[in-house]
């Protein structure tokens, strides 16, 4: 062994005072730790959903229904430029610092007390993307000194906090294929969780788990049944089992461009080490080409984060043929059983099929199917023996095959419409009230299956549509629903579709936004308006909430667009006055 040179040691210890002094700063990035516990601390919102089991639930209580009338505005924030379109992402706040992503594949860096605009990330987008249902984006993730998210050409870029720098860039799919991305993603477990989106232009749904330091690839789990699953191990793609079995409930080869996307997102339960994942519709909507249940669409998948196999699955709506896409968020949630007093680890998800489920996140085992809707024609309940739907007879659209000329299937009246009693806007879960709040749309359609054939990049539906609303004075409603009984406590109706997700505080009350371009603060226990805000476009994105300088805050983003306008038939008429926009409000108490 070689002695030291004086010099050289008195360097080392130098060096190693100065990585010593630095450790506290590097300790300033997003942990594990602090992910984990996002939902119990209030000065950050550094995960999609305030925690990844997406409670939405804060446990601030500032700002309360003796305080809220208090509410003005601290400061807004204009995305500014032609690029307005649809504003969907949820904030997330750390150090200070607000990241916000917004239409067009954008991501903002903010002063979280100011308000000013610190950086601007506008991502390059080919010509040929083929975004579904507007050109938006959910938000993204922070990990490390990283800030993360998805582009609507099927790119992962991470970036420099601080700096907005690019660190990392992934392709994650073929945008002319139709892939693309616009959840947010979660980080589980030290790793970045993503879907993909593309249903409607038969891509594959899948899960991936990547390094969110590097984003290099860690496992992929297919959401279509057959298609293989995979875990990097040293650097090389090891097959990790195929999902399902092939052609089980996928006869013949339709399998291979099934759809089944997880363009939602997906949410974690530390307690299980499970990730959570909704899977959109089976591809094509013409149900009479593709004969069985058709794994995994239209499903909740329980992933292990570690292995990336799927440990339980439950299908909400086997052998869709209504576009009823099952991605909605399944929020991890504690309750007693009403009849034992036993303590169940449970999920609740509102889906786009009209039902609200409840099932045992341990086992997936179905526990309760509630209706949310009034009005649900394609089936009448749940059996739950066997956990499948009652269907009802002559709900699903006909088979063009059995008509004269071949080219069109008989046409059902079905309820709720495509865009589901739930679509992509995030409910909340109070652990106060024991109350989910969600909101719901009730609106029908006119649908018919045609012939259809898979051509890459093309739209592949098979299925013709025309949206209708059911009652001349709402569409959206806010319900208050109690997970044990499936009882609707309270529910606050709303002209206009409700496209926007929610907000609950332990100081007992529930934020959410309207198409009108209301932020509205109610009642958690009965649902009564305390306050609202006129923004001056429509919100169809999550509040959040948290504390800066002592002053508890909350947070929306504002500006009309996403699916409604672009798919919603007559229903798009009672909503086409609204002004687009895209702005970042902020609001606190007033001081007198």
């Amino acid at each position: 062994m070689h002695n030291t040179h004086p010099l050289r040691r008195s360097l080392l210890a130098t060096a190693l005072a100065a990585a010593l002094l630095a450790a506290p700063a590097a300790q300033a990035g997003v942990t594990d730790a602090d992910i984990v516990n996002d939902a119990k601390t209030n000065g950050d919102v550094v995960s999609f959903g305030l925690g990844t089991q997406g409670q939405r639930f804060s446990p601030m209580t500032q700002i309360n229904t003796k305080t809220v009338k208090n509410l003005v505005p601290a400061w807004s924030m204009s995305f500014g430029g032609e690029k307005q379109r649809g504003q969907e992402s949820q904030p997330v706040i750390h150090n200070g610092k607000m990241f916000v992503t917004a239409s067009y594949s954008r991501l903002f860096a903010i002063d979280a007390k100011s308000g000013k605009k610190l950086w601007k990330y506008e991502h390059r987008l080919p010509d040929g993307i083929m975004p579904c249902c507007d050109v938006i984006n959910r938000g993204a993730a922070l990990y490390g000194d990283l800030v993360i998210f998805g582009t609507l050409d099927a790119q992962l870029v991470a970036l420099n906090q601080n700096t907005g720098k690019v660190v990392w860039k992934e392709k994650v799919g073929d945008y002319a294929a139709g892939y693309s991305l616009t959840a947010a993603p979660i980080i589980a477990k030290g790793k970045l969780i993503t879907g993909v989106s593309g249903g409607e232009f038969g891509i594959v749904g899948r899960v991936d788990a990547r390094d969110p330091l590097t984003g290099k690839l860690v496992w992929t789990r297919p959401t279509v049944e057959g298609h293989m699953g995979y875990i990097v191990q040293n650097g090389e793609k090891v097959e990790n089992g195929i999902s399902g079995t092939t052609n089980a409930t996928w006869p013949g080869d339709l399998w291979q461009t099934g759809g089944a996307a997880t363009w939602n997102g997906a949410t974690y339960d530390p307690e299980t080490n499970l990730i959570f994942a909704g899977t959109g519709n089976p591809a094509p909507w013409n149900s009479h080409l593709r004969p069985g249940d058709n794994l995994f669409s239209s499903s909740t998948v329980a992933i292990d984060a570690d292995s990336g196999k799927i440990v339980w699955h439950y299908q909400n709506t086997p052998h869709d043929g209504w576009d009823f896409d099952g991605v909605n968020e399944f929020v991890s949630f504690d309750y007693k059983d009403p009849q034992t007093g036993k303590l169940i680890k449970a999920g609740g998800k509102a889906d786009r099929n009209g039902f609200f489920f409840v099932n045992d996140r341990t086992n997936g085992k179905l526990l309760g199917a509630y209706p949310f809707l009034k009005k649900i024609t394609w089936a009448t309940g749940y059996d739950m023996s066997t956990g499948r739907p009652i269907y009802t007879p002559d709900g699903r659209p006909g088979n063009p095959a059995d008509e004269g000329d071949g080219k069109k299937g008989k046409v059902v009246f079905s309820a709720p419409s495509f865009l589901g009693g739930k679509n992509q806007q995030q409910m909340a879960y109070s652990p106060q009230t024991g109350l989910f709040y969600i909101p719901a749309n009730e609106w029908a359609m006119d649908i018919w299956n045609e012939p259809v054939a898979y051509k890459k990049g093309a739209a592949y539906l098979g299925a013709g549509f025309t949206i209708k609303p059911l009652n001349d004075d709402h569409i959206g409603v806010l319900r208050a629903l109690d997970p044990a009984s499936g009882k609707i406590v309270w529910e606050n109706k709303n002209y206009a579709p409700l496209w926007g997700g929610v907000l609950t505080t332990a100081g007992g009350l529930v934020f959410y936004g309207t198409p009108e371009g209301y932020l509205k603060g109610v009642d958690a226990k009965t649902g009564k308006e305390l306050w609202s805000f006129q923004t001056g476009t429509g919100i169809v994105a999550p509040p959040v909430t948290w504390e800066q300088d002592g002053e508890q805050m909350i947070a929306v983003v504002t500006g009309w667009g996403g699916a409604v306008p672009l798919w919603g038939g007559d229903v798009a008429k009672r909503v086409n006055y609204l002004e687009q926009g895209g702005s970042v409000w902020v609001f606190k108490l007033h001081k007198s």
